[in-house]
C-alpha cells in the first residue's frame, strides 16, 4: 500500500490564517473532484474559519470522557473506515485526551499516512520541540504541547503561512481571532510586536534550513557534486596563524556584500602533528561567531580535499584563503595547499587568494622546518649504539667464516639488515653510524683487495656507494616512523589528559595529574593576599610557595598564579601546560563564583527567615499574646462580677494561649539553632517505647487522639532523647492538627534494612506533590487555609533535628488519601 503524503501549513502564531489556509486547500481539491474530508477542525468561534468548512464532509468526532467531563477528538477508526483521499486533521501538535488511542495527534495522523491517505494539518511554530526553550525565553510562556522535529521534517510539503506582525496585530483588534474580553490581554502579553516578529523569525529560519535540507538531499540523490548558486556561502579557510582574523573580516565582508552566510572550516591532519596555535584558533572561532557565521573542524589526510569536500557538503560558492610566500622549492616539496584547491574547486566555487605580510597562512598545515619530531628515549638511543658495538663485529666474524660461500652483495644485505635493527631501536644518528662502520668493514673484510681500503673495480667502488646510500636512506625513514610513533603515544597521552581535564576536576586533582604527566617535581595554585602568597591547592614532593621562586610562573587571573617546581619544560609540553593553565582558571573562576554564590546564598536564606520571622511575629506570635491579654483584662475589671465558669474559661484561655505561645517560641529558638549550627547533639541508645509517649504528653494529646502500634522488641535507635522527642512532637502534632474528626492518625514502627522506620499515617487532606518539595522549609503553611495556628515552622524543625542525628525525614502519600512522614532513624543495635 502506498504511504500517504502530508502537507503541514507552518505558522509563526495563532491567527495568522492556517486553519483557514488548509480549509480553502480542501474545498479545491474537493472542486476538482477529489474525496475530501475534515477529521477535525478546530474554528475556535471563527465566523470566517466555520464559513470555509461548510460544504466539506465532517467525520463526527469521538467523544472521550475523563474527569466527569466530554471531550472531542480525532475519531481515528472512523477516518480508517471511511477511507478518504485527503483528511484535514487540525493543529499537529495537539495532546490527546488521557483514554484516547494514541497520546499526540500526529500519531493519529501517522495511523493515516500509513493507511495511504493524504492528510493535511497545521503547527505553529512554538509547538517544535527544538525552538520550545527559544520560543518560552521569547513570550514568557511555556508551551506544553511540543511536536519532535523529525516528524515535520518528514513531511511532504511545508507551507509557510505569513502575516506581518501588525497586520496579525489588526486583526487580533478587530475580533477576528479571540473574543473581545481576551482581546486586550492577548495583544499586551503574547502577541506584542517584539515577540511576533522574533516568532516569525524563528518560522522563517526553520523553513529555510528545511528548504537547505531538502537541497541537499536532491543533490546527493541525483549524483550532483557542484554546488548551486541557492545561496552564496563564503568558506574562509583558517590555519590557526596569525592573520587568521584578518581573512575572517574578509570574508565577512563579502558575505555581507552578497548577502551570504560566512562559514569558518579549520582542516585537522589526520596525522595529527601539525599544531597550530590552540590560543590562535579559538580567538578566530569566537570572531567568527560574533559576524554571524558558523565554524566547523574537520580531519582530513590532505588538506586541500578536506577543505574541498566541505566546501561541497556546505553548497559553498566562494573560499577565502592567505597567500603564501613559499619559495619554489618549497612549494615543489610540500606541495601548495591553494594550488591545488584552485585546481579542484571546479566551475561552481569562487577561490579568492588574499595577500597578507606574513605569507604564512599554508604552513600552519605543515610541520615547520624549526619544529623536530620528537626524540627517542635517551635509553633506546644507547641501546641502539650497543647493539651497533656489539652487533658488527659479531656479524663480521659470522660472515668471514663463510667468506668463500658467499657473494657480496649477499653480505652487503645482512649488513643493511642489521642498520635497519639499529634504526628502529635507536633511531637515525646509531643507524647512521652502523652504515658507516658496516660500508668499511664490508671494504675491509669482503672486497678485494682484502685488508686494505682499497678497492680494486669500479663495481665494487659503486656497489659500496649504492649500500651506503640506501642504509642512509633506509636508516632515515625507520627512524622517521619510530619518531611518528613515540609522537603518536605522546598526542594520544596529551588527548587522554585533555579529555580528563574537560571534566572540570578541582584544582587538587587538577594539579595532581599535571605533575604526573609532565614529571615535575612540585605545582600549586597560590593567591595574592595582604600578607603575601597563600598556597590555595599543591601537588608533588616540591610544592612552590612563591611564584618568584618558581620555575614557571603562569597568571590565572588577577590574584591567582600557578607556580611550577623543577627544570623548564621542553617546547613539546607547553601545549600541554596552556591546557592544564586554561583548566585550572577556570577552576578557581568556578570556585570563586561557588563562593559567592554559597554567601548570597546564606545571606538570601537569612533575609527569608528574617522576613518570615518578622511575619510570625506581626501575627501569629501576637495573636496568643492578644487572646492572653484580653482574658487578663477581663478579669481585672472590677464593675463586672464574673460567674466561675466563665472566670475557668478566662483562666482556661489564658493557660491554652500560654502553652501554645511557648511552642512557638520553642520552635524559633530550635530553627535558630539549627540555623546558626549551635546544636548539641549527645547521640545515645534510646527506645522508642519511652520517646513515644514523652512526645504525645508534650503537646497535650488527650487519649485516643492518636492510635500507637509500636512493639516493645523493636531495636533501640541511636539518638539525642531530648531532640527526638522534639522532633516526634512536632510530626505528630502536625497529623493531629490535619486529621478529619473521627480518624486518629496513627504511629507504626518497624525494622528496614538495619534501620528503624517510625510511621506517622493520617487521613487527611495530604499535600499536592508540586507543593511536596516546599513541606519542611520554615515558615510553610501547606493545606491549612483559615488556620491560625503555628508559623510553619513544625516540620521544618523536626528534619532539621533528624537529619542533625544522622538520621532521614520524608513526606509520602498515604493509600487511600492523606500523607505519611517517614522518620528514618540508625538502630543502636
Amino acid at each position: 500500500m502506498t504511504r500517504g503524503t502530508l502537507r503541514i501549513y507552518l505558522g509563526a502564531a495563532a491567527g495568522v490564517g492556517k486553519t483557514f489556509a488548509m480549509l480553502n486547500e480542501g474545498r479545491r481539491r474537493a472542486e476538482y473532484g477529489e474525496d475530501v474530508v475534515v477529521g477535525l477542525v478546530e474554528a475556535h468561534g471563527r465566523p470566517k474559519t466555520a464559513e470555509q468548512a461548510a460544504g466539506l464532509e465532517v467525520v463526527p468526532r469521538r467523544q472521550v470522557a475523563y474527569r466527569g467531563a466530554w471531550f472531542e477528538e480525532l475519531d481515528v477508526d472512523a477516518v480508517l473506515a471511511r477511507r478518504p483521499r485527503v483528511a484535514l486533521v487540525d493543529e499537529l501538535a495537539h495532546t490527546n485526551v488521557p483514554g484516547s488511542r494514541n497520546e499526540k495527534r500526529w500519531e493519529d495522523v501517522e495511523e493515516l499516512l500509513v493507511a495511504g491517505i493524504h492528510v493535511i494539518s497545521t503547527l505553529n511554530v512554538q509547538h517544535l520541540e527544538s525552538l520550545n526553550d527559544v520560543v518560552e525565553q521569547i513570550t514568557g510562556v511555556t508551551q506544553r504541547e511540543t511536536i519532535p522535529d523529525e516528524v515535520v521534517r518528514r513531511a511532504d510539503e511545508l507551507q509557510l503561512v505569513d502575516l506581518t506582525p501588525t497586520a496579525l496585530r489588526n486583526r487580533l483588534a478587530r475580533g477576528d481571532v479571540y473574543p473581545p474580553e481576551r482581546i486586550d490581554t492577548a495583544l499586551a502579553n503574547y502577541f506584542r510586536p517584539g515577540n511576533l516578529s522574533a516568532l516569525r523569525e524563528l518560522a522563517l529560519a526553520w523553513l529555510a534550513d528545511r528548504v537547505d535540507e531538502a537541497l541537499s538531499e536532491y543533490r546527493t540523490r541525483h549524483g550532483i557534486d557542484e554546488p548551486w548558486e541557492t545561496r552564496e556561502r563564503i568558506l574562509v579557510a583558517l590555519t590557526g596563524s596569525a592573520d587568521g582574523e584578518r581573512l575572517v573580516r574578509r570574508a565577512a565582508r563579502i558575505a555581507q556584500r552578497t548577502k551570504g552566510e560566512l562559514v569558518a572550516v579549520h582542516v585537522i591532519p589526520q596525522d595529527g602533528l601539525a599544531a597550530p596555535s590552540a590560543a590562535l584558533l579559538e580567538r578566530q572561532r569566537l570572531l567568527v561567531d560574533e559576524l554571524g557565521g558558523t565554524y566547523h573542524e574537520v580531519v582530513g589526510p590532505e588538506v586541500a580535499e578536506a577543505l574541498i569536500d566541505a566546501a561541497r557538503s556546505l553548497n559553498v560558492t566562494q573560499i577565502v584563503m592567505g597567500a603564501s610566500r613559499r619559495s619554489s622549492w618549497q612549494r615543489i616539496t610540500r606541495g601548495s595547499v591553494i594550488g591545488r584547491v584552485i585546481r579542484e574547486s571546479g566551475v561552481g566555487i569562487d577561490v579568492h587568494v588574499i595577500s597578507h605580510p606574513e605569507g604564512r597562512s599554508e604552513d600552519a598545515y605543515v610541520v615547520p622546518r624549526t619544529r623536530r619530531p620528537a626524540a627517542l628515549p635517551r635509553r633506546r638511543v644507547l641501546l641502539g649504539f650497543g647493539l651497533t658495538a656489539v652487533g658488527l663485529p659479531i656479524l663480521t666474524w659470522t660472515l668471514a667464516q663463510f667468506r668463500g660461500d658467499l657473494g657480496i652483495p649477499t653480505v652487503m644485505l645482512l649488513y643493511l639488515l642489521l642498520v635497519v635493527a639499529v634504526s628502529a631501536l635507536g633511531g637515525l644518528w646509531p643507524a647512521l653510524t652502523a652504515a658507516a662502520l658496516g660500508n668499511l668493514l664490508v671494504n675491509w673484510y669482503f672486497v678485494p683487495p682484502l685488508h686494505t681500503l682499497t678497492i680494486g673495480s669500479t663495481e665494487h667502488l659503486l656497489a659500496l656507494a649504492v649500500f651506503l646510500t640506501v642504509a642512509a636512506a633506509m636508516s632515515g625513514f625507520v627512524s622517521l616512523a619510530a619518531r611518528r610513533a613515540v609522537e603518536g603515544q605522546r598526542a594520544r597521552a596529551e588527548a587522554e589528559t585533555l579529555g580528563r581535564l574537560a571534566g572540570s576536576a578541582p584544582a587538587a586533582t587538577t594539579l595532581d595529574t599535571l605533575v604526573r604527566v609532565l614529571g615535575l617535581q612540585g605545582a600549586a595554585v597560590l593567591h595574592r593576599t595582604d600578607d603575601g602568597w597563600r598556597i590555595d591547592a599543591g601537588a608533588g614532593d616540591d610544592i612552590p610557595g612563591d611564584p618568584n621562586l618558581a620555575a614557571i610562573a603562569i597568571d590565572l587571573d588577577r590574584d591567582h598564579v600557578l607556580a611550577i617546581a623543577g627544570a623548564p619544560l621542553r617546547s613539546e609540553n607547553q601545549r600541554v601546560l596552556d591546557a592544564f593553565a586554561r583548566e585550572l582558571a577556570a577552576s578557581v573562576a568556578l570556585g570563586e563564583l561557588q563562593a559567592e554564590a554559597r554567601e548570597a546564598g546564606a545571606l538570601s536564606a537569612a533575609n527569608e527567615l528574617r522576613s518570615a520571622l518578622l511575619a510570625a511575629v506581626s501575627h501569629d506570635l501576637r495573636t496568643p499574646l492578644a487572646a492572653i491579654k484580653a482574658s487578663v483584662s477581663s478579669l481585672r475589671q472590677r464593675d463586672v462580677v464574673w460567674p466561675a465558669d466563665a472566670r475557668d474559661e478566662f483562666l482556661a484561655t489564658i493557660e491554652e494561649e500560654t502553652d501554645r505561645l511557648d511552642a512557638l517560641v520553642g520552635n524559633l529558638l530550635d530553627m535558630s539553632r539549627l540555623q546558626t549550627g549551635a546544636l548539641d547533639i549527645a547521640a545515645t541508645p534510646v527506645a522508642l517505647d519511652e520517646v513515644l509517649p514523652a512526645a504525645l504528653t508534650s503537646i497535650g494529646a488527650p487519649t485516643g487522639a492518636v492510635r500507637l502500634d509500636v512493639a516493645e522488641t523493636l531495636p533501640r535507635v541511636l539518638a539525642d532523647r531530648g531532640l527526638l522527642e522534639r522532633a516526634l512532637a512536632n510530626v505528630i502534632a502536625n497529623a493531629i492538627r490535619f486529621s478529619p474528626p473521627g480518624t486518629p492518625p496513627s504511629i507504626l514502627a518497624g525494622v528496614i534494612d538495619g534501620a528503624v522506620d517510625i510511621r506517622v499515617v493520617d487521613r487527611g487532606p495530604g499535600v499536592p506533590l508540586e507543593e511536596r518539595g516546599r513541606l519542611f522549609k520554615p515558615f510553610q503553611r501547606l493545606g491549612d487555609a483559615g488556620q491560625s495556628e503555628g508559623v510553619g515552622l513544625g516540620l521544618a524543625v523536626a528534619k532539621g533535628f533528624i537529619e542533625a542525628m544522622g538520621g532521614e525525614l520524608e513526606a509520602d502519600d498515604t493509600p487511600g488519601g492523606g500523607l505519611t512522614v517517614v522518620a528514618r532513624l540508625r538502630a543502636a543495635e
